[in-house]
């Protein structure tokens, strides 16, 4: 049974971090649809004052951040004394488990193209231990399709397998297609599924779909993407719905509002994170 187009959230422009400017596409009032997909943060632009300011130290507990560069780069620095530099095609990945400190630069470049994903975690991986690890180049295959080709970041495409999602299943493609091209993909059928235009215009199922738009997709064992008349640059998120209860606060998502609380209460008494910072 082919999916279809079950909802559809075209994003919004606004800033964040210390005045970053970029498009704001899942957050809080879109849990339910978008389950594990907790937020969706997409940035494109050719102008450096709009993003060199970056994302100031600030903590995270209970998520993981999946950030995606295909141009341009960031850099990460965290409470584990990691500091790492993606770009142009690469990805970081940080499990913050009970809790992590970190910052994100994003140098000038020609254009900075790319989105954070926040990937829910688990009641029972809540408060596993932080994590970062990055995804680069040359672990992402690039598998050639007929009309373009797919970048897989993370999970298994047909006999292709990519870097592995520790705590929930994650197939993560960059699929390029060029003008009019199409591409069909076979999907589990109790996998929940997300698209998200990052560039051009897509058809889904016989549905236009314009840019800097997620799209949730209906039950189904494959799903039809086709390009309009002009390239573009579509991603496929597939995981598994957790169908918890879900206490957001800003950096920190938990399951109740005692875990919450408890959160909030430990970055005011000095607890949050259990290992000294070393910058």
């Amino acid at each position: 049974m082919e999916r279809k187009v079950n909802r559809k959230i075209t994003g919004f422009p606004t800033k964040d971090g210390a005045g970053v400017s970029l498009v704001r596409v899942l957050g809080p009032d879109t849990i339910n649809d978008y389950d594990p997909i907790l937020m969706l943060d997409s940035f494109d632009s050719t102008n450096p004052e709009d993003y060199t300011k970056g994302f100031p130290l600030h903590p995270h507990r209970g998520i993981e951040t999946i950030s995606y560069v295909y141009r341009g780069k960031m850099t990460h620095k965290d409470s584990l004394g990691n500091q790492d530099t993606i770009g142009d095609g690469e990805v970081q990945w940080m499990t913050a488990g009970s809790g992590i400190m970190h910052e994100e630069r994003l140098p000038a470049s020609e254009r900075l193209l790319g989105v954070q994903l926040w990937l829910n975690l688990p009641a029972k991986d809540k408060m596993t231990a932080p994590e970062y690890n990055s995804i680069k180049n040359e672990e992402i295959q690039e598998i050639p399709l007929e009309n373009g080709k797919l970048r897989l970041l993370a999970g298994e495409y047909k006999e292709h397998i990519g870097y592995q999602s520790k705590y929930l299943p994650l197939n993560y493609y960059d699929i390029h297609l060029d003008a009019d091209a199409s591409i069909t993909i076979d999907t589990d059928e109790d996998r929940s599924i997300m698209l998200f235009t990052l560039w051009g215009e897509a058809i889904v199922s016989g549905e236009q779909i314009q840019e800097k738009t997620a799209v949730k997709l209906t039950t189904g064992d494959q799903v039809k993407i086709r390009a309009s008349h002009k390239p573009a640059q579509i991603l496929f998120v597939s995981s598994k719905m957790l169908d918890e209860p879900v206490a957001w606060g800003g950096p920190i998502v938990m399951n109740t509002k005692e875990e919450l609380n408890q959160a909030f209460a430990d970055l005011d008494q000095g607890t949050f994170i259990k290992k000294a910072i070393e910058y």
